[in-house]
């Protein structure tokens, strides 16, 4: 199973614990793959990411902010980018 992760919106303190968060237990509950996208629906559109592991996250729940970076705004935003979405995702 793969899960996508990414934050979008305003940053806030919280990110950082909730990405690690899934990450953990995904990872070791369910032997998940987590794929995190860099700078919300960009990063899916654009296919930035990585697979995140728990070595990748340890460390991060008290930094502020989030580690895969946000932006406001969405696939509704941009013409065709709910096809764009779609065609990245059949990549993956």
């Amino acid at each position: 199973m793969r899960i996508g992760v990414l934050t979008g919106g305003g940053d806030c303190p919280g990110l950082n614990a909730v990405i690690r968060s899934i990450v953990r237990k995904a990872e070791t509950q369910y032997g998940a793959e987590i794929v995190g996208f860099y700078d919300s629906w960009d990063g899916v559109m654009e296919q930035r990411y990585s697979l995140l592991k728990t070595n990748d996250v340890r460390g991060i729940a008290p930094k502020g902010g989030t580690i895969l970076g946000t932006r406001r705004g969405g696939p509704f935003d941009e013409q065709d980018g709910v096809a764009h979405v779609q065609r990245a995702f059949s990549d993956l």
